[in-house]
């Protein structure tokens, strides 16, 4: 009789879950993402809160998913079938919350079409909320206001106050227990240093990203041979670099001078109108945020 009283008083728990129940179980998940991502932390947990009903929709409870983030052409992972926008539409299914969390920042990341959210500031949250609305994250007309009013109602902005959450979470069981390499931020990416003998998979494992998000980042591959002192982003680097341009010397490429501003390869071939492959010459003033101009 005291197993099932205590399994209803479990139940009870569970089904009476509250956004501010759902904020004090998620938000240190939301502001680790936002670090890592730059997606602000008051974004995801509106979108959570929102998309999964406080994380007790049928679609999170079963399947972990908190974002409501469908199958897609791309999706080879396991599969949930609910009644949306159309009947039994394919949905996204995960291991746990932490996964669907990953994934909500890896799909915003990873698409074109909310690329351009990635050039706000992380405290601009009206800002990513009305452009997942203009992205179609939702086809919601008043999806934009609803995130509005729960970030302003529950004061979620608070966890993108970079000052109080400037913290990347790291397993210290990961890598080297001993040493905990600092993190670095620079044109709004976080990275970090190369130490001797660090290979891609180490710091893959140590701040608990995949190797393959490593590599897209840094534009490289697995056959990468790190040098002590090289840089290695732990986020996507950007379209453009706050410095205007840069004098090109010797040892300098195409290559190495995108990774030290943090700027895509292709948008600084693009800059100075170069085909890619191509590499500068000693002297040769590169732009790094905008095309030049022939006279």
């Amino acid at each position: 009789m005291k197993y099932f009283f205590f399994l209803f008083l479990i139940f009870g728990i569970i089904k009476s879950q509250t956004p501010n129940d759902y904020i004090r179980n998620f938000k240190d998940m939301a502001i680790n993402e936002m670090h890592i991502y730059r997606i602000p932390a008051s974004i995801t947990l509106a979108q959570g809160i929102l998309e999964s009903a406080s994380g007790m929709s049928k679609l999170a409870t079963e399947a972990n998913n908190h974002f409501g983030i469908k199958c897609h052409v791309n999706w080879n992972g396991q599969k949930t079938y609910h009644d949306d926008d159309e009947k039994q539409e394919c949905f996204r299914k995960y291991d746990s919350v932490k996964d669907s969390y990953r994934d909500h920042s890896i799909f915003l990341s990873d698409r074109k079409r909310y690329s351009f959210l990635f050039d706000l500031r992380t405290d601009d949250y009206k800002g990513w909320a009305k452009g997942l609305q203009k992205a179609g994250y939702a086809t919601s007309k008043t999806y934009s206001k609803k995130l509005i009013e729960l970030i302003k109602k529950y004061n979620l902005d608070s966890f993108d106050d970079s000052k109080k959450s400037n913290q990347l979470f790291v397993n210290d069981n990961d890598f080297n227990k001993n040493q905990k390499t600092e993190v670095f931020s620079d044109n709004y990416i976080k990275y970090v240093i190369v130490e001797r003998g660090q290979t891609i998979s180490d710091i893959a494992e140590k701040y608990e990203l995949w190797i393959w998000e490593i590599l897209k980042y840094n534009e490289c591959d697995i056959e990468v041979e790190l040098i002590e002192g090289d840089r290695i982003y732990l986020q996507p680097k950007r379209k453009k670099s706050k410095q205007k341009n840069h004098v090109v010397k010797e040892g300098d490429s195409m290559y190495s001078i995108s990774q030290a501003y943090g700027i895509k390869l292709k948008f600084l071939y693009k800059y100075n109108r170069m085909d890619i492959g191509t590499e500068p010459f000693i002297g040769q003033k590169l732009n790094l945020n905008k095309k030049i101009k022939f006279n």
